[in-house]
C-alpha cells in the first residue's frame, strides 16, 4: 500500500511550536527568523487519509498536550540518561 502518514493535518507554523515550546519550558530562548531554503515547502498538510481508512488511524490529542507529555517525560529522566550516548549500530551484524 506504500507508506501511510501519520502526521497531524493541523496545519502550524514553526514559529507557533517554537513559542509554545518557550512558553512551555519557561526557556529564555529567543526565535531567530532565516531565510527558507528555495525548496522549503510553504504548505505542510499531511494527507492522513490512507491512515484513516486501512488503519483507522487518527490523531487523538493536540499539540499542546503531545508536548507536554513528551516534556514531562524527558524531564522524569534522570540527568545522566538525558546525555547518555546512543549505542553504535552495526548494520553489518
Amino acid at each position: 500500500t506504500g507508506p501511510i502518514n501519520l502526521g497531524n493535518p493541523n496545519e502550524f507554523t514553526i514559529r507557533d511550536l517554537a513559542s509554545l515550546v518557550i512558553e512551555m519550558t519557561g526557556s529564555r530562548a529567543q526565535i531567530v527568523h532565516r531565510p527558507l531554503p528555495q525548496d522549503d515547502p510553504r504548505q505542510r498538510k499531511p494527507d492522513i487519509s490512507k491512515a484513516q481508512s486501512l488503519l483507522g488511524w487518527e490523531p487523538k490529542i493536540d499539540r499542546a498536550t503531545g508536548l507536554k507529555i513528551t516534556y514531562d517525560y524527558f524531564r522524569s529522566l534522570p540527568r545522566e540518561e538525558l546525555f547518555k550516548q546512543p549505542k553504535e549500530f552495526n548494520s553489518n551484524k
